[in-house]
Parts: structure tokens; sequence; C-alpha cells
């Protein structure tokens, strides 16, 4: 069967995953992994192979733009400090940890026991790279809070590119192009200030043209370029091209969206990235149940159950060093966050691709990529499918989720009133006949009076409701304090030691709020 077909049935399996997901209530990409391993044990399709160059070039680009154009930059100011700390130190140490605790004890084992500190950090730098897609996905539906959230997805968009450099660097060293620790920490700067700068400029250079853009076509075809553009030439000038291409999505979705013409061009593209984020990962999460080879992983389980404790044990350390270092900080956060930061550090992708593109000639490579692929396959499955009880049992469910139909006919309500007032506006300035408002408002009463009846006869959780209006009413009434405050600073009424003050007290009031599940 050619390869065109396989796609289409690909795309025509994933679509019915999905539609079994939502009634079983199920992580869909764990989902879409254990329809790839079935279909690919039962040898009934012959799909793509999973290469690097398929992945790099196809795959990956769009999955991290689209994942960095819905990152807001002020969530990324107000918690830059425990991100960066997981994004670069963290994986170092992780990588660090990973080959520490897994070297001495390998040599244990038959066909390993020559194994060195540059295999292991190569290992340890595979496997660094959290992909937490069907845990994002969890969060979203069981309604946690905000701000942890914003911890794991900036964290798993930002840390691929520090993983790829480190990886990339204990490769040039076992291949003796590299000789010295220096040198590495050179080529460390090189790749990732060159990577920021790259993706700064296609960034800037797109948003500059998208203000003058009134079509959503021409504006999804300019952030493909810029999605595959900037990858594309941070790689020819070998330095980091995730690192591009998250900095260029990140200014596209932060300047470029705040610029267009018309609202409609940005909810055009945006839907559009989402579409081809979906289509991506239920294609490379399909394609990853093939390429991995069930009998070689079984033959090796020790040595792969070893391998990925070693990476728990890893990330349990970063984890908890970083919750340590905010704990006495405004930037702290609740213990509970940091098991789910840790248990919800899955391994998907990326770990998989970096694992593939291990030159043939070197020693060990089928041994790395098969512990590799079984971390990602334990990773999935057993953390996983494990979220939803773990934070159940941790207390992070949102009551968001039980309020959500509450929520919904109460908004919609409180839209069709604004209508309502918008109509007899138009109606007194003569900008509306008298006889259309009439129809329009007759129209209007009659669909308010049938929701005003569901939401009366709606019997939320009362107790729930009202914490969950306090809170957000409190978060509405600092954030109007916090522009209120800009306002006078930017007019001169305030010194820049009294707003910067008032400010730091404003900012650690929400992120309080934030920790309560706002």
């Amino acid at each position: 069967m050619d390869y065109e077909s396989v796609i289409l049935i690909l795309f025509v399996v994933a679509s019915l995953v999905a539609m079994a997901t939502r009634r079983l209530n199920l992580p869909y990409t764990i989902a879409l992994m254990g329809a790839g391993l079935l279909l690919g044990s039962l040898h009934l399709l012959n799909p793509p192979h999973l290469t690097p160059e398929l992945l790099y070039t196809i795959f990956l680009p769009p999955l991290i733009f689209e994942a960095a154009i819905h990152l807001k930059s002020g969530d990324l100011r107000k918690d830059w400090p425990p991100i960066t700390t997981l994004v670069i130190p963290g994986v170092v140490f992780s990588t660090l940890v990973t080959a520490a605790v897994m070297i001495p004890v390998s040599r244990h084992f038959n066909g390993i026991e020559t194994v060195s500190w540059p295999l292991g950090i190569l290992f340890g730098a595979a496997v660094a790279a959290t992909d937490p897609v069907a845990v994002v996905a969890i969060f979203r539906r069981l309604g946690v809070p905000r701000r942890l959230r914003i911890l794991v997805e900036s964290e798993s968009l930002l840390n691929d590119g520090t993983s790829i450099v480190v990886f990339v660097l204990a490769l040039h060293y076992l291949q003796g192009a590299i000789g010295s620790g220096s040198e590495a920490l050179v080529d460390f700067g090189r790749i990732v200030g060159l990577g920021l700068l790259t993706g700064v400029v296609v960034g800037m250079l797109t948003s500059l043209v998208m203000r003058h853009l009134d079509d959503a076509m021409v504006t999804i075809t300019l952030t493909t370029v810029a999605a595959y553009g900037s990858f594309l030439i941070a790689e020819r000038l070998e330095v980091s091209g995730v690192i591009s291409t998250v900095t260029a999505g990140l200014w596209i979705g932060n300047r470029g969206f705040s610029q267009v013409l018309f609202p409609s061009i940005r909810l055009a593209t945006e839907t559009f990235w989402e579409y081809i984020a979906f289509a991506m990962n239920s294609l490379i999460f399909l394609l990853m149940g093939f390429a991995i080879d069930l009998r070689l992983l079984w033959k090796l389980w020790p040595v792969i159950l070893l391998a990925y404790l070693a990476m728990l044990i890893a990330r349990f350390f970063v984890v908890n060093l970083t919750w340590s270092l905010f704990w006495p900080t405004r930037l702290k956060f609740p213990y509970r966050w940091s098991v789910v930061l840790f248990w919800g550090g899955l391994r998907g992708a990326l770990s998989m691709v970096l694992a593939l593109s291990i030159p043939d000639t070197l020693p060990f490579k089928e041994l790395i990529v098969t512990l590799v692929f079984g971390v990602v396959l334990l990773s999935v499955f057993l953390q996983g499918l494990t979220m939803t009880p773990l934070m159940r049992w941790l207390k992070l469910v949102s009551p968001v989720n039980t309020l959500r139909e509450y929520e919904l006919l109460k908004t919609k309500v409180s839209l069709l009133e604004d209508s309502l007032d918008e109509v007899e506006r138009l109606r007194k300035r003569r900008m509306l006949h008298a006889k259309s408002a009439e129809e329009l408002k007759t129209e209007m009463q009659e669909e308010l009076k049938a929701l005003e009846e569901q939401l009366d006869a709606h019997a939320p959780d009362r107790e729930a409701m009202l914490t969950e209006e306090m809170l957000r009413t409190r978060r509405r009434l600092l954030m109007e304090q916090q522009n209120a405050l800009l306002d006078r600073y930017q007019n001169g009424l305030l010194s820049y030691d009294t707003f910067e003050e008032l400010k730091s007290q404003i900012d650690a009031k929400l992120l309080e709020l934030e920790n309560m599940g706002v």
C-alpha cells in the first residue's frame, strides 16, 4: 500500500480514536499511541518510518510554533525565575543525574558494561525534555489552577531547546568535534544566543507585515512561512532551530496577533494552527506506536526499567530543588504542584527524535534508541493514565469543572442583555428603525426568557459557586488596581519606587489567588 493511502487511513484512525476517547474519557494522545502499537503489532499497514528528517522538517516546527503563539509574555514574565530554573539548570542537572544513576548500575547487565559518561549524558539529554500533551489536555478538562498549567506548558515548550543543545554537544564530544568543557560552554552560548536572535528577527519581520494584512489566508500563509522558516534558517546557521521557532512564535503571538487589522483574521489563524497541532500530534503519536519494537523492548526490559527509574529520580530532584528554592519567595507554589510537575513530566516525540538522530556509526546506538523508546512508552502509559486520579487525590480539580454549564448559561444571559441595550441605544440615536428595533428586541427577549428559565432550574453546588465567584471577583479587582496603578504612574502621579513597591504587592496577591485555582 502506498504512503498516501496509509496517511489517509491514519487520519481515519485518529478521528475514530478522538471520538472514542471523548466517550471513554481517556487522554487522546495516549489512546493514539496504543492504537499505533496495536496496528504495528498486527502488521496491517506499512507507514512511513519515523526518521529524524521527517520529524524535524515536517512535524516539529508547527508543533512548537503552535504552542508558542498561545503563551502570553505576561505569564512568562511573571513566573520566569522558576520556569528558567526548570528549563536551563533543571535540564542540565536532570541529564547529569540520569547518567549518574544509570551508568554504575547498568554495568551489571551483559552487553553494556563499557558504557561511558558521554554516552550516559547522551541518553540523559534525550529523555530530559518533557512532552506533556496528554497532561495539558487533562488539565483543561479538569480545570486545574491556571498558573500550574502555565508552568507545565512553559517548561515543556522551552526545555526542548535546552535538551537538544545538550544532546548535540554530547554527540559532538563523542564524535571528537569538541575537545574540552570550555569549548562546549562556548558552543552552548553560540547555539542558544544565535537561535534566539534568529527567532527575534523572523518574528519581528513577520509581525511588521501582519499589521498591514487584511486577508486571513495570506496571514495564515505568512505564519506558516515564519514557523518553518525560523527553524530552517537557524538549522542552516548550525544553531538551535527549536529555540528560534519558539522565539518567533512568542513574538508573533504577543506582538503580531495584537496588531492584526480584524479579529476575524486572528481567529482564523489561531483555528488553523489548532488544527495543524491536532493533525501533527495525531500522526506523530500513531507513528510512534508503529516505530516501537515490542519484542526488543521485552528482551531488554530490566535495563529499560532501570533507565526509567533513573529518569524519574532525576526529575524528582529537579522539581523538588526548584520548589525549595522558591518556597521562601513570593513566587512560591504549593507542594502539591511539585508532585504534579514531577509525575506530569511525560516524555514523548522529541526524545524519540533525538535518539533516532544518533549516527549509525556510534556504538550502542541501538541500545540508546531502545532505552529511549522504552522510557517514552512507560512514561506515556504509566504516568499519563494515572494523572487524573492523582490530581483528584491531591484535590487540584477546580469547582469550575462542575459549574461549567451554569457559567455558560450565565454568560449567554449577560451577552443577550448587552445586545438588548445596544439595540435600544441604536434606536435612540436613530441609527436603527423603530420597527426593526422592536422585532430584534422581541426575538432576543424570547431567547433570554428561555435561558433564564434554564438558569433558574440549574442547581450547582452553591458553596463551590460562591467560592469560585469570590476568587474571580478578587482577581478582577486586583487586575483593575494594577491597571489604575500603571495609569497613574504613566501620568506622572507616582514615583518609580512607589509604583514598583505597590506593583510587587499586587503581583504577590495575584499569585496567591492563582495558587488557589483562579
